[in-house]
């Protein structure tokens, strides 16, 4: 299976940036995995929007795009989960 190229939104990298050191290890660990497997078991469609998946990665989520033609996961969203669903 080909690797995937992991490119982050604006408002992504700063949703990251902004959670604790602990928090951004497990979720980086999560976001290289998906390199190798973009539909992990687990990940969904979020509901209402078919171009998106999300994973969970314990009380947090991660929202992202996959481009199966271009190799390439675009993540949308990452944050706590009661606030990750507010407005997408």
């Amino acid at each position: 299976m080909p690797e995937y190229r992991i490119q982050f939104t604006a408002k992504a990298d700063r949703q990251l940036r902004k959670l604790s050191r602990g928090t951004q290890k497990k979720l980086s660990a999560a976001v290289d995995a998906l390199a190798s497997d973009p539909r992990p078991a687990g990940a969904r469609y979020l509901r209402g929007r078919e171009d998106l998946w999300r994973i969970r990665v314990g009380a947090y989520r991660i929202v992202y795009a996959i481009e199966d033609d271009r190799l390439v996961i675009v993540l949308v969203k990452l944050g706590h989960r009661r606030d990750v669903y507010r407005g997408s």
